[in-house]
């Protein structure tokens, strides 16, 4: 007979706390879209300490209402009490959450909290049936969203930070050299090289159509006529030596098969050419992975997106983000026949890291 264990009152209060500041986080995040919809985050950047009765007269809201967010958002440390009921918006905080042009900003992201919970109930459905939902079932709205997370680096960091980093890929692309970014979503990065080498030709690929008719519709007014977009499925790459450079941003984790992918990368890309590869930095086992404080939302976030995504097909390797860290990664090139793998020195990101492939 099994002998019954007296409850840890210190262990039962630990894990009420854990699931009160997980409940925390998700009512914290509701107030964040509050903040980005109602464009209070917008009218407190730059304007120094200010009263809840004055943002309220600037936005056009109720002061108390006003106030009580303003309470929630200096107990969560996004907002700072000046004293004598006045609150500033730092100038890193306006960054984070008021700029979108941010690389690393959340001003984007803010509108589409509400669809992160809406596609988090969705994924119920793969734990009954294993068989994961694709990006396209989250519709526009769900390519939109992924567009709104990583867009401000691809914007940004990728042309004067990343690339520059790459032996004799800058002096290419200015020579009218040709690229392809496998898992392109809506092509922020490929109109963003587009712009900034003219001379380049672009390809992007995907197998989402409303990721693709986003990355179209972008093209079309940035007026970037050197990017072409293409359905993967329909219209896969050429098994000839092509391209001078290859990426694949945040997105083999995502994949069903990586691997073929990563099989027609190497057929296409030419002999002296480069592959340029952005996934999360993860640690080679769970354990480690554990030290990670975005480690629970990352594996919220493949429960959500990205397991659903690599675990669609009954033949999906069902990755995740977590899945293929450095040394996992470098098997998956070497299996496609680069002989050439390394960190890209220099690149920080609080998630990401950078790799350069060769064949």
């Amino acid at each position: 007979m099994t002998q019954a264990i007296a409850p840890d009152p210190q262990v039962i209060e630990q894990k009420i706390g854990a699931a009160y500041g997980a409940l925390g986080g998700l009512l914290s995040g509701a107030m964040m879209h509050i903040g980005g919809n109602l464009g209070l985050y917008k009218a407190m950047a730059g304007a120094g300490p200010v009263t809840s009765t004055e943002l309220a007269a600037r936005t056009g809201l109720a002061e108390r209402f006003v106030r009580e967010w303003l309470y929630q958002q200096t107990a969560s440390g996004i907002v700072d009490h000046e004293g004598a009921e006045r609150y500033v918006l730092g100038p890193e905080a306006a960054m984070v959450f008021a700029d979108p042009t941010f690389a690393l900003g959340m001003a984007q992201v803010l509108p589409f909290i509400p669809k992160f919970f809406s596609e988090a109930l969705l994924a119920e459905g793969a734990f009954r049936t294993g068989l994961g939902r694709t990006y396209d079932d989250a519709g526009e709205d769900g390519a939109r969203m992924i567009d709104a997370m990583f867009s401000g680096w691809n914007r940004t960091a990728l042309t004067s930070d990343a690339l520059p980093k790459i032996a004799g890929v800058v002096e290419r692309l200015q020579a009218g050299g040709k690229v392809v970014d496998v898992g392109c979503g809506a092509g922020a990065a490929d109109i963003a090289i587009a712009q900034s080498f003219p001379a380049a030709e672009i390809h992007g690929y995907d197998n989402s159509e409303h990721a693709l008719n986003v990355a179209r519709e972008d093209a079309a007014a940035a007026g970037a006529t050197n990017v072409t977009f293409h359905n993967s499925d329909t219209d896969p790459l050429p098994t000839d030596p092509t391209f001078d450079l290859a990426l694949s941003l945040d997105c083999l984790h995502d994949m069903n098969r990586p691997d073929l992918a990563a099989a027609a990368i190497r057929k296409s890309l030419k002999p002296d050419g480069a592959w340029f590869i952005v996934d999360i930095d993860s640690a080679p086992t769970f354990e480690e992975n554990l030290a990670n404080p975005m480690a629970p939302m990352l594996y919220a976030a493949s429960i959500m997106l990205c397991l659903q995504s690599s675990a669609c097909t009954p033949d999906g390797l069902a990755l995740g983000p977590m899945a293929l860290s450095e040394p996992e990664m470098k098997k998956l090139v070497t299996a496609a026949g680069f002989t050439r793998f390394a960190r890209v020195a220099d690149l920080a990101h609080p998630m990401n890291t950078y790799y350069e492939v060769r064949p």
